[in-house]
């Protein structure tokens, strides 16, 4: 072959790919969009009810474990267990986080995809069947073993489920896309509390006559976040490639013509853009070049590029400090403002299930879900800048005039408290999610978007560790105030890092990455 039918066979390349990507960036939406979002945020679904239902499963298992011990520590989980079973689940998914990221760019998004969920499944299974040992292991540690495999795969599911949304989006709609499927953990975290509320209920007159009883209901509250992970698994397992990864790292140009006509179903013989898409079959096989950490730190030395990966993760770990310091206490919060009140322990755990049902109605769900309609509007950095600054606000007032505000009204701290979880999710725990996957190379995509949601990961332990260390000091829950400044100074540091973060709205991930051309 001459170097001109060389050159004949590159420009012919290139003008496919540009063509295969045109025709994902301007897709009309469609059933094939839906279906991605649907899949994908099943899994996050079960992550977030995995998350945090055991908020409310340990709050259960203190009335069971320990309701022979006395005084103030009877029917109460110790600090330092529930420390660790909460954090078990965000160790592991660190280490989920950076695996899934690199191996989904080493060996692909579909050959991951799929795995991490069946990880979550059988994991959630065994926790749920977690008992003491005859010698040696509690029922808390292993709790705690099953909850650390478990975080493997729920760290996993974030970088390879943002990346295959992102990589198969529209660009007019991928904000909304991302956001979507990241605001199934809202759903999660509420169904969490109303299955709790169900089972309590179904539950409440052999608890009433046994507390013992409740270990039934901690199992099952546990066991059933399977169902929605069993249900999309076959889905994930099925989804193709993502033609840019089939594109740009496994450089096969046919394959990935084929699987844009075949995922959007809409390409015909008689489109010029389809001709020259189906032409792809005539280009000879280039020989794949997998990403490697020599190229990756080539990449990145750069300073332009650099802090754009520093931005994420730094503002990542930020939000994350406050974000899981609250939500994964929010029992305790609640218990220490007074809502969850006195009475029998199914009186004071359905008050406490349904206290995190009005939290999340309330907050969390409508900030995620003013999110997605807003995200392609405002963008991704404007409304980072927004949840960042308003959370500084108010985790200002509601820690230096805590006891003020808790001393007039109780129904005032829940509002603000409430507004605090709205901007929390119409703010940066959305865009720290949505920005790395869009930010970076389809090389080095899932790799970074792992090492920024490792770095959150890093934030929410630091926050479980502290918490637990700090908010008895001077009394039961009487360093509470303390922490909630503390989370505000998290917040200044996430405010100061977003401008190191790029806005990515209306930009193709080519034209982001510099590789339109490539």
């Amino acid at each position: 072959m001459t170097s001109t039918d060389n050159i004949l066979n590159q420009n012919e390349t290139l003008e496919i790919r540009r063509q295969a990507l045109a025709e994902i960036d301007h897709a009309k939406f469609g059933w094939f969009h839906v279906k991605t979002c649907l899949v994908a945020g099943a899994g996050f679904f079960t992550d977030s009810y995995d998350i945090f239902a055991i908020n409310l499963c340990s709050l259960i298992m203190g009335y069971v474990y320990y309701a022979d011990a006395q005084g103030s520590a009877a029917n109460t989980t110790p600090t330092k267990i529930d420390m660790w079973v909460k954090g078990s689940t965000q160790l592991g998914c660190i280490i989920g986080q950076f695996l899934f990221g690199y191996l989904s760019d080493r060996l692909g998004r579909k050959r991951m995809y799929g795995v991490e969920l069946i990880i979550i499944i059988v994991c959630t299974i065994g926790g749920s069947f977690a008992g003491n040992t005859a010698r040696g292991l509690s029922v808390y540690w292993v709790l705690f073993i099953w909850r650390l495999v478990l975080g493997i795969g729920i760290g996993g599911d974030y970088p390879v489920s943002a990346v295959i949304t992102s990589e198969f989006a529209t660009t007019k709609n991928r904000g909304a896309m991302v956001a979507a499927v990241f605001a199934m953990q809202g759903f999660g975290i509420v169904a969490a509390a109303i299955v709790a509320i169900i089972v309590l209920a179904c539950f409440r007159s052999a608890i009433d006559s046994d507390q013992l009883m409740l270990d039934y209901v901690w199992r099952i509250i546990m066991g059933l976040g399977v169902v929605p992970g069993i249900v999309a698994l076959y889905f994930r397992l099925t989804i193709p490639e993502t033609p840019r990864y089939t594109l740009d790292v496994e450089k096969n140009t046919h394959r990935a013509a084929q699987d844009v006509q075949n995922t959007l179903g809409k390409l015909k013989q008689e489109d010029s853009s389809s001709r020259v898409l189906l032409q792809s079959n005539l280009q000879p096989e280039v020989a794949v070049s997998k990403p490697t950490w020599t190229e990756f730190y080539h990449h990145f030395k750069h300073w332009r590029h650099f802090k754009v990966l520093m931005g994420t993760a730094v503002t990542w770990f930020a939000l994350d400090v406050a974000f899981y310091g609250i939500n994964l206490n929010s029992s305790i919060i609640l218990d220490a403002i007074g809502f969850a009140g006195n009475g029998s322990p199914y009186q004071k755990l359905l008050k406490n299930a349904g206290g995190n049902i009005i939290l999340n109605l309330l907050g969390t769900l409508p900030g995620y879900w003013v999110t997605v309609f807003t995200i392609d509007r405002l963008g991704r950095r404007t409304i980072q800048f927004i949840g960042f600054t308003v959370l500084l606000i108010l985790f200002c007032i509601l820690g230096f005039a805590y006891h003020k505000i808790l001393d007039k009204s109780v129904a005032g701290f829940v509002v603000l408290f409430t507004l605090a979880q709205f901007f929390q999710n119409f703010g940066p725990n959305a865009t720290t999610f949505i920005i790395p996957a869009e930010a970076f190379p389809t090389r080095f995509r899932s790799t970074c978007h792992g090492i920024s949601a490792a770095c959150g990961k890093i934030g929410a332990v630091v926050s479980q560790l502290g918490f637990f260390q700090l908010k008895d000091r001077g009394g039961k829950n009487e360093f509470i105030p303390e922490l909630i400044q503390i989370f505000a100074l998290f917040m200044l540091v996430g405010l100061i890092f977003t401008w190191f973060v790029p806005e990515t709205k209306g930009k193709s991930l080519e034209e982001l990455n510099d590789e339109a051309d490539r």
